[in-house]
């Protein structure tokens, strides 16, 4: 394992969509622990591969429960609604109110290739989506609310 260097907001390689996993090689499988490596180094909870320059359809999260290893995520089922503050390992030092579904279900692969269904709900829930929308080149400050709106429900 080894840690990669983390990129920052203005790389443009976080603008990019990811291409899906074809295959579960030795490299996927490098990256997931590396990621993890990566993702605890840095006290976050989540980390996308285009976070450390690798445009592939891969996350790695952990909100205190035990590792998270997603290949592929796709949201299948969203419900209800939150608003709470988000940051990112990849815009360090700053947060901002985001609304997001209060729960969330995600279809993916593990790192055996076997299908997964994840589900979460409060924060587990906002990190499901925040670190599919990387995938997708889309940042937490994309998403978030003006000042004014700030933590009205």
């Amino acid at each position: 394992m080894a840690k990669r260097i983390i990129r920052i907001s203005t790389d443009e390689v976080l603008r990019k969509k990811c291409k899906p996993v074809k295959e579960i090689t030795p490299s996927v499988l490098t990256l997931l622990d590396d990621m993890a490596e990566t993702m605890y180094d840095a006290n976050g909870v989540g980390l996308a591969a285009p976070q450390v320059g690798v445009l592939k359809r891969i996350v790695v999260i952990d909100i205190g429960e035990g590792l998270v290893e997603l290949i592929n995520p796709e949201i299948i089922e969203t419900s209800g609604s939150q608003t709470d503050y988000e940051g990112c390992l990849s815009i360090p030092g700053k947060s901002a109110c985001v609304e997001r579904p209060n729960y969330v279900k995600v279809k993916a692969f593990n790192r055996e290739g076997q299908e997964i269904i994840v589900e979460g709900t409060e924060f587990m829930a906002r990190a499901l989506c925040h670190e599919t929308d990387h995938l997708d080149g889309i940042l937490y400050i994309d998403k978030a609310l003006p000042e004014d709106e700030e933590g009205e429900e």
